[in-house]
C-alpha cells in the first residue's frame, strides 16, 4: 500500500511542507516518486517517519536525526553507530522524564495547596502584604 504526502501528513499531524522539508534535507532517505514526480510513501517510509517524529518529539535535534538517517542510508555496517546514538538519546529522554516527574510533584503540591480551604487565609494574607509593599 502506498500513501500520498497528504495522507502521511494527516497520519502524523505534520504539514505536507514539513514532510517535503524532511525529504529535501535527507531525513527521509528512502522516499520514492511516482511518474508524475509526486512522493509516494510505503509502510517502510511510514515507519521511518514514525521514528523521526518520535526522536523529534523526545528532543533530538534535526541535525542529529539527519546524521542518524545518513548512517541508515549507508546500511548495516553503521548499525553499531546508530545504536550508540539511540542509547545516548535514551539517556537524554530518561533525564527529561526525571525532570518532568520532579516538576509534576511541584505542580501536584501546588494543586493540593489550593484544595485545602485553610490556605485561602494564607493567600489573602500574602495579597495584603503585597498590597502594603506596593503602596
Amino acid at each position: 500500500m502506498t500513501y500520498t504526502i497528504n495522507e502521511v501528513a494527516v497520519k502524523f499531524g505534520l504539514s505536507a511542507h514539513t514532510i517535503r522539508y524532511y525529504d529535501k534535507e535527507g531525513i527521509l532517505p528512502f522516499v520514492r516518486r511516482n511518474k508524475a514526480g509526486n512522493r509516494q510513501f510505503d509502510e517502510v517510509d511510514v515507519d521511518w517517519i514514525r521514528l523521526v517524529c518520535c526522536l523529534k518529539n523526545t528532543g533530538m535535534a534535526l541535525k542529529d536525526i539527519k546524521a542518524y538517517s545518513d548512517l541508515a542510508r549507508k546500511g548495516s555496517d553503521t548499525g553499531a553507530a546508530r545504536k550508540k546514538m539511540l542509547q545516548q538519546h535514551r539517556k537524554n529522554v530518561l533525564q527529561q522524564i526525571n525532570q518532568l516527574q520532579q516538576d509534576l510533584k511541584l505542580i501536584d503540591a501546588k494543586i493540593n495547596f489550593y484544595d485545602d480551604p485553610e490556605n485561602e487565609a494564607t493567600m489573602d494574607q500574602l495579597k495584603a502584604l503585597e498590597e502594603q509593599h506596593h503602596s
